[in-house]
């Protein structure tokens, strides 16, 4: 993702919280819905990243830092409301 949105011209960051965030919230999705392993990670970034990524070639920003609190903010609601399906392959 840092490699697809550096042909936009923005470095995306993430932090050591951000990464643990993301682990975590793919653990937990494999014990909720069909364990699929690692593969989870795909669906987890996906859904993460889905806004920025769309608005990449308009933003103005140069540099966007991804951590644990936008993590769980992002991905909080969804997997609290136990709405799985979108992290569903």
């Amino acid at each position: 993702y840092q490699a697809l949105m550096a042909t936009e011209g923005v470095e995306l960051q993430f932090k050591d919280d951000a990464v643990q965030a993301i682990a975590e919230t793919a653990s937990y999705v494999n014990t909720k819905a069909e364990n699929i392993g690692a593969r989870r990670l795909h669906t987890i970034m996906s859904s993460l990243l889905e806004d920025i990524l769309f608005d990449a070639p308009d933003t103005a920003e140069e540099h966007i830092v991804i951590d644990g609190n936008f993590v769980r903010n992002t991905l909080n609601d969804t997997v609290q409301d136990e709405d799985l399906r979108k992290f569903i392959l």
